[in-house]
């Protein structure tokens, strides 16, 4: 699938690199794509995006020279980034590959970026908030939710998501007794 000359294609987050490993440039990325094999094999090429993960204005592309799993993520070398300083100027930025190059997700699955943007209320339809951002944590992925007065940050656990519909923009929720409660610390 092409894509008209300057323009820019839709991407999606496959990893976040999290920090630079050893000295030969390597750098242990949190992959967040359930064809790792696919997306992170030699030669492969992905957009750098920001710590935010948003794409990088410069559009920088990164192309795969190896991986190779380490505990529960990849150890990922790229061409161009020679050693350990090259490699930590990469910390905490997310990688990205046109839409086009991933598997749709399937029933009940979204795109983590689908999330954002998404009304937050209750099942009862008692308005919440808006999810602003999504923030990936060692305890697992969080949602940043946005009320008229503070930001709650709140799991995304399958025990507290009733439904995500991205076409209508909602997201209901059961959250935690007591988190969106207004005299909650």
């Amino acid at each position: 699938m092409g894509h008209a000359p300057g323009a820019q294609p839709a991407l999606v987050i496959v990893g976040r690199i999290r920090r630079a490993h050893g000295i030969r440039g390597e750098v242990l990325v949190e992959v967040m794509t359930d064809s790792p094999d696919a997306i992170f094999a030699p030669g492969a090429r992905l957009f750098a995006g920001t710590i935010h993960g948003d794409r990088a204005p410069d559009g920088e592309e990164l192309v795969v020279a190896e991986a190779r799993p380490f505990k529960d993520a990849l150890l990922v070398r790229f061409e161009g980034v020679p050693d350990r300083n090259a490699a930590e100027l990469w910390r905490d930025r997310y990688l990205l590959v046109p839409l086009d190059e991933v598997d749709a997700p399937t029933e009940g699955e979204v795109f983590i970026h689908d999330l954002v943007g998404l009304e937050v209320v209750l099942a009862d339809g008692s308005p919440v908030g808006r999810v602003t951002s999504t923030l990936d944590t060692v305890a697992g992925l969080l949602l940043e939710i946005r009320r008229p007065h503070d930001v709650v940050l709140m799991p995304y656990e399958l025990e507290f998501i009733q439904e995500i519909d991205i076409a209508g923009s909602r997201l209901v929720i059961d959250p935690p007794a007591g988190m969106f409660d207004p005299d909650a610390d």
